[in-house]
């Protein structure tokens, strides 16, 4: 398969996973922490600690070997940022899916050009398979549409949101081919390209320094060295559970400090705190519950069995419900002193919401579901 010949510099046998995760924590507490509320506010993109992560394998770990893949360290990566920011966990996941798509094309020029830039964080970027995976599913139409020419393909069309972007990143999304009718490409969009604009986009309730542009594109030349799969429908069925599942990290690393916030608050407030329905305990209960079928799936990226794929859309529904249940009750105990705008229980429920409607949303799960 293509992702054999992804090249990987990250070695001492690509780290082990325990390693990297623990090197990640550190950094979140140590680097993140004083940032996570300028990222919040969009003051700062945290492109420099990006590239610092990719130094450590943070983004390698889940590059597949001999046909397998094992997607547990990054989640768990992924989680580690989430305990400190959601939205440098959301970008964790962005540029994961970056490298999942590159790790499983099967185009060697491609491979050889970014493979190993993309798993380093050389070069930073994300997927623009928001509105392709809405449109899989009879919610949206392609917004982007494409015709062959020699060497390539000429695109056109604008995608409202896309994230972890900036000037030589890259990103991965979904044309709809005009010559060929039913015919989708995937491709890497080049943020750098000419004929392609990055415009901001209006300010968002939380997570404003994600990178986050409206991609505007005018006849964009996409080369063929630059497409990841033609047609894209076989390779789309191969990363979605990928896709998904990296995302249960952001849910499982916010959760886990939605419970540190109620212990905190245990000491002055438990007396009163008792009465609310919902405890830290709760949490952790289910916490252990979705972290434990996390690991289980993340083994196991390539299943094509429907009753797996079932599966990782009921964990991914389940996670992002969990989040703003688990940062309301969060709230709730911190009462007014988390009503300010200086603690971070707030922030954490500006980011719970979004973990809930993020692609594919809470109401798309459900739609996925009843339509199995």
């Amino acid at each position: 398969m293509g992702s054999s010949a992804v090249s990987r510099r990250v070695s001492d046998d690509d780290l082990a996973p325990a390693s990297i995760v623990n090197q990640v924590a550190t950094i979140a507490r140590k680097n993140l922490a004083p940032m996570a509320a300028a990222i919040d506010a969009g003051t700062i993109y945290p492109d420099e600690l990006l590239r610092r992560l990719g130094d450590i394998g943070a983004w390698a770990s889940h590059l597949p070997k001999n046909g397998r893949a094992d997607l547990s360290c990054a989640i768990q990566a992924i989680a580690a940022l989430g305990e400190v920011c959601g939205a440098t966990a959301f970008m964790a996941w962005c540029q994961n899916t970056l490298v999942w798509y590159a790790a499983n094309s099967d185009n060697p020029r491609l491979i050889a050009r970014f493979g190993d830039k993309f798993a380093t964080g050389q070069i930073l970027g994300g997927t623009g398979l928001s509105n392709p995976m809405k449109s899989f599913f009879g919610i949206e139409k392609l917004k982007l549409k494409g015709r062959k020419v020699e060497g390539g393909y000429i695109v056109r069309g604008a995608l409202p949101w896309v994230s972890n972007l900036g000037p030589g990143h890259f990103f991965g999304t979904i044309f709809e081919r005009e010559d060929q009718p039913g015919g989708i490409v995937m491709f890497l969009a080049d943020c750098s390209a000419p004929a392609i604009t990055l415009q901001p986009c209006k300010a968002f309730l939380a997570m404003d320094g994600t990178g986050t542009y409206g991609v505007q594109f005018r006849d964009v030349f996409v080369p063929d060295d630059l497409v990841l799969a033609d047609p894209a429908g076989p390779f789309v069925k191969k990363i979605r559970s990928g896709f998904i599942l990296l995302q249960t990290g952001m849910a499982t690393g916010l959760i886990r400090d939605c419970i540190n916030i109620m212990n905190e608050v245990d000491a002055p407030l438990g007396h009163v705190n008792r009465y609310l329905p919902q405890q830290p305990v709760n949490f952790q209960e289910l916490l252990a519950e979705l972290e434990t079928e996390a690991m289980a799936l993340a083994r196991d990226p390539y299943n094509e069995e429907e009753s797996y794929w079932r599966k990782v859309v009921a964990l991914r529904l389940r996670a992002g419900e969990a989040s703003v249940a688990a940062a309301h009750a969060a709230m709730l105990h911190c009462g007014a002193r988390g009503y300010l705008r200086s603690h971070r229980a707030q922030r954490r429920l500006r980011e719970a919401y979004f973990v809930a409607i993020v692609t594919p949303a809470t109401k798309q799960l459900r739609k996925m579901l009843a339509d199995m």
